[in-house]
């Protein structure tokens, strides 16, 4: 018996006023000018090192990446990144789809997170008709600017919404110019403006929340945002304008982004933040690019890195500076350790809340010397 595509335009959606949302900005978002809660004596010592090898990193004009996963968003840490940011003492930010999705529902709605056994069930989980359409519109208009996706969705929640063309434009562009680069960008574009509905000049989407955003901060303040996705991984999917190509292509642009931001990790900081399958992941095919063009120009590979993993998972009890543990240490099976301490420099696993590990960052780099 042979399987069928299923037709996804078919999808019915629902508004999200009526999801049962979990979380609400208000009850999440950490005040930079709290406290950090208490950390144990060595959690505090690895957040102290790091603190140190960022401000050595940004005193040489290194890079410092933070990559994080969705949670790190969920957990409130939005105003804390926005500071950092501010000060200098991030260059790059980079999340997986999820994290997208949270931060447009957070900026827009002012509410995310739904209840994946019960909704799975009834057929609604992800089906929510604002989230997948503007995530989507977002998506193809940044597309037709040659944007990723990181830049897209943070431009479109900062600037309330984008601007599209007349379709005769986009007909015209493509009946000149088939090769031109942007040239799938503007028929994905006219066809999702064909199929469902999207009108020609200025959308507004109005974002009530857009200081609960990290993509708008970054946007703002000129920071490079990159989103690793996978298609079929995000809630996106469940939506009649899923589009894989729009998704795909923006995620490519964004993945060269992120490896020209590898390319200035020499002596710099990785933070990898509650992301044990993307972050390690696109870490090391893009690092593994830098090193193949620095090679073929003659030049050394990236070098004197250091890399902070931080997850609530048991580390064994292992000082991965020492390299990997042996077989039967528990620490041996957290893959994405071995994947961090393969990538050169000096790997350090740090055992913390992540929301807990950035505010206790956050106050050492802004807040201890006031």
């Amino acid at each position: 018996m042979t399987a069928r595509p299923l037709d996804l335009s078919r999808l019915k959606t629902l508004p999200l006023e009526q999801r049962n949302s979990l979380t609400r900005v208000e009850d999440v978002v950490i005040d930079p000018a709290a406290p950090p809660p208490a950390l144990s004596a060595p959690v505090a010592a690895q957040v102290t090192a790091a603190a140190a090898k960022i401000r050595q990193a940004r005193e040489k004009g290194a890079g410092v990446i933070l990559i994080y996963g969705a949670h790190l968003l969920r957990n409130g840490a939005v105003r804390l990144l926005t500071e950092l940011m501010d000060g200098g003492f991030l260059t790059h930010l980079a999340t997986n789809g999820a994290g997208t999705i949270h931060d447009w529902e957070y900026s827009w709605f002012g509410r995310s997170t739904e209840s994946v056994r019960a909704n799975v069930a009834t057929g609604t989980f992800g089906s929510w008709e604002e989230t997948g359409r503007n995530i989507h519109l977002a998506l193809l208009s940044g597309g037709l600017r040659g944007e990723g996706y990181g830049a897209s969705l943070g431009r479109f929640i900062a600037e309330d919404g984008t601007t599209l063309p007349q379709r005769a434009e986009l007909e015209r562009l493509l009946r000149e110019a088939p090769l031109h680069p942007l040239a799938p960008a503007w028929a994905d574009t006219l066809l999702a403006m064909h199929a469902h509905g999207l009108p020609s000049g200025r959308i507004d989407v109005h974002h009530r929340w857009k200081e609960a955003s990290i993509l708008a901060g970054a946007f703002r303040h000129g920071v490079a945002m990159t989103i690793h996705p996978g298609i079929g991984y995000d809630i996106i999917a469940n939506h009649p304008m899923f589009n894989g190509a729009a998704i795909g292509r923006a995620a490519a642009a964004d993945f060269r982004l992120m490896a020209g931001s590898v390319d200035t990790l020499d002596d710099g900081v990785v933070l990898s933040v509650g992301s044990a399958i993307m972050g390690p992941q696109v870490f090391e095919k893009t690092l593994s690019c830098v090193n193949n063009l620095r090679l073929q120009d003659g030049r050394p590979i990236v070098s004197g890195h250091s890399i902070f993993v931080v997850d609530l998972q048991d580390g064994g009890g292992w000082d991965w500076t020492q390299g990997e543990p042996p077989k039967s240490n528990p620490a041996y099976y957290l893959r994405f350790c071995k994947s961090y301490a393969r990538m050169g420099g000096e790997m350090h696993y740090v055992q913390s809340d992540n929301a807990a590990f950035i505010h206790n960052l956050h106050h050492l780099l802004l807040r201890a010397d006031s």
